[in-house]
């Protein structure tokens, strides 16, 4: 008997330190994290909650308008050395600069078609670019209406703060 009995024993040992979990999640992590699923699975930008004395209001991030900084007279190599897109021997009489590092996108998806393409014209406000910083897509805006001759950075590569990402041409 004693020999079933440390049989039984032994198992339930092992068993026992098996199932000890690393780390108890609260309640109120479980509630935020089923409020979360519930706002993606929703596609919402805010959600809030207020029961039991509990409030939280959780709001996804947009992204950031920042202003298109533009280079007159100046080339579309950089005083630090040239941007692997940008063969060293093309100048341009202007080109609109990166505001940011991040990567440099020219549609809202990748499937998606760009937001400008060359020989095309735009207007002041019209969204030219995203470049992703940080998670967070960051919309380009032009500042004036102008010509894209000449777009200077494929899709998906990343950029540094300054770097020429159109040729342009005011209109």
């Amino acid at each position: 008997m004693k020999k079933t009995a440390t049989k039984k024993t032994a198992p339930a040992k092992k068993a026992k330190a098996a199932k000890t979990p690393a780390v108890k999640e609260s309640p109120i992590l479980k509630e935020v994290k089923q409020l979360y699923g519930f706002m993606q699975d929703n596609n919402l930008d805010t959600i809030e909650y207020d029961q039991k004395g509990l409030y939280l209001r959780l709001v996804k991030a947009k992204p950031a308008m920042v202003p298109v900084p533009v280079s007159v007279g100046g080339s579309a190599v950089a005083a630090s050395g040239a941007h692997p897109a940008v063969p060293a021997q093309e100048q341009y009489k202007e080109v609109i600069k990166s505001s940011l590092m991040g990567i440099f996108f020219r549609g809202s998806t990748p499937s998606a078609p760009p937001f400008v393409k060359e020989g095309a014209r735009v207007e002041k406000g019209d969204v030219i670019c995203l470049i992703e910083a940080m998670k967070v897509f960051n919309e380009m805006r032009a500042e004036f209406p102008c010509i894209i001759k000449k777009v200077l950075v494929d899709n998906g590569k990343p950029v540094k703060q300054g770097d020429a990402l159109f040729a342009i041409e005011r209109v």
